[in-house]
């Protein structure tokens, strides 16, 4: 079922993985022309214009943006109690993971008398996406709201797409999820307008004022990537997230049937899904094969799945020895890697890029997508060569206080005249001379 690549007996160079290795492609620029035309007249004409789009995309036109605190207590009271169960045990270990990763305020004294403190400032308010499309996804919910609740963000809002199925509300369990964590704002409204209004901020049909946000997180579909391309002048954004990947590096000591399952996993998001296994052993790549074919066949969505896993996207790559399977893997930079070797751990230690790392045939992405405490909103077409999954940090900035006395200052004066006669810029000099007349 997967598409084999054989780079036994060869090591390519950086630039020649990245041309070989499948990718999973989504043109951004293609649909921006159909999205900017929506975010204008969001901005122009506020929430009519996005009960509007939201009439024509979703079929339904809510009475207002903002869902009512009743509706969100609703929800969790009818939550499946399981349901209920598995997410308060995800915010428990989500918390725990993202307490830790708190910063704190660091000062140095450059000199006597000067100091420089680095100061970590939440941003003020937050909109947090939450898609509803082929599947509805609390766990985003739990993923986006802890980090951001754990960094000090004082400021919350929850969007989601309304659903006719439910009266114009977002999916029960979205709101339910919001409730358990202590969020009190929800919008019901997604896609690119979703994006313009949050951006943009608007006045609700009943007159309540929709505050716009700093910064807007969470996965969507290309339409929400491309609003959040074209407005981050106006707001940050975690990053531009595309189609859900996993790479597996495993050995002759990995189980087919695990691997399998795995890959079927993150197939079953999405037809642009990629599922990339890269292998030591010809044995072990066409028993996964075989159970491919097996489990795709018994799953709810098999047509979805075996359009990932047959797809560019996908594939399987043969490699010598494990060595050239770091190599492979550090190049594709997956948003999810698992290592199913002999003596993962250390394999893993030697892993460079990758969202994140499941290490072992106990740890599989499932986990982290819901309970292994980490964060599941992860980079994406090989990012995470550079950039991270969400965190504390994503919703954390960095302020650099100066302060210096006039002994420290008038110690320094010459060398900043310097630079600054360097750089031709002479009033940054007289800058400093003002302060000590002659």
């Amino acid at each position: 079922m997967l598409t084999r690549t054989d780079l036994r007996g060869r090591v390519p160079s950086t630039a020649e993985l990245r041309a070989t290795l499948p990718r999973a492609e989504m043109d951004v620029e293609h649909v921006l022309h159909r999205v900017r035309p929506v975010i204008e007249s969001v901005r122009d004409r506020g929430v009519a214009a996005v009960l509007d789009f939201t009439e024509k995309f979703d079929g339904v036109r809510p009475e207002r943006v903002r869902v009512a605190a009743a509706e969100l207590q609703r929800a969790l009271d009818e939550l499946d109690p399981a349901v209920r169960a598995a997410l308060e045990e995800s915010i428990s270990r989500t918390r725990m993971v993202h307490n830790d990763q708190r910063r704190t305020d660091t000062t140095t004294q450059v000199v006597p008398g000067g100091t420089v403190t680095e100061r970590w400032v939440p941003v003020a308010r937050v909109g947090l996406y939450a898609p509803g499309g082929l599947a509805v996804y609390p766990s985003s919910v739990v993923m986006n709201v802890v980090p951001a609740q754990a960094a000090g963000v004082e400021s919350l809002v929850v969007c989601s797409p309304p659903q006719a199925e439910f009266g114009g509300l977002p999916h029960p369990t979205i709101l339910a999820a919001a409730r358990l964590l202590g969020v009190e704002e929800v919008w019901a409204v997604g896609g690119a307008q979703a994006v313009a209004l949050l951006a943009y901020g608007g006045q609700d049909t009943d007159g309540a004022e929709l505050a716009p946000v700093d910064m807007v997180t969470g996965p969507g579909n290309v339409y929400v990537t491309a609003a959040k391309r074209h407005l981050r002048s106006l707001i940050g954004i975690d990053s531009e997230a595309g189609p859900t990947e996993i790479a597996v590096l495993a050995d002759e000591t990995a189980d087919p049937v695990h691997v399998a399952a795995d890959l079927i996993s993150q197939a079953e998001h999405d037809t642009l899904a990629a599922s990339v296994l890269v292998t030591t052993s010809e044995k072990l790549a066409d028993a996964v094969d075989a159970e491919l074919e097996r489990q795709v066949a018994q799953t709810k969505h098999v047509e979805r799945i075996r359009t990932a896993l047959t797809g560019r996207q996908s594939g399987c790559i043969l490699v010598s020895d494990v060595d050239d399977g770091v190599r492979v893997v550090d190049a594709y930079a997956a948003e999810h890697l698992e290592i199913q070797t002999a003596d993962a751990e250390a394999v893993a230690a030697r892993v460079r890029n990758a969202g994140a790392i499941f290490v072992g045939p106990y740890a599989p992405v499932s986990l982290g997508d819901y309970c292994a405490g980490s964060n599941h909103v992860l980079p994406t077409g090989g990012c995470a060569r550079h950039s991270s999954g969400l965190s504390v940090q994503s919703f954390l900035r960095g302020i650099h206080v100066i302060s210096y006395s006039e002994q420290a200052l008038r110690d320094v004066a010459d060398k900043v005249v310097a630079l600054a006669d360097a750089e031709d810029l002479p009033a940054h000099g007289q800058a400093i001379t003002a302060r000590f007349p002659r």
